[in-house]
């Protein structure tokens, strides 16, 4: 996975009924071995994430 600034990101619900979110990617930032994303949520929210197994990265269109 190599995420760039503008691509979407979709996070599935973990559990059962639990909606997907989806978001677009705003910056990502390299420590080392390890890389968090800044994502801007569909509902205007920003937040910053190490992205997991639930997270699925669609490139930018």
């Amino acid at each position: 996975m190599n995420p760039v600034a503008g691509d979407r990101i979709r996070i599935h619900g973990t559990t059962v009924g639990a909606a997907e979110r989806y978001g677009q990617i705003v910056e990502v930032r390299a420590h080392g071995d390890a890389t968090t994303l800044v994502v801007r949520f569909d509902d205007g929210h920003e937040s910053v994430l190490a992205p997991g197994t639930d997270c699925e990265i669609l490139p930018a269109d």
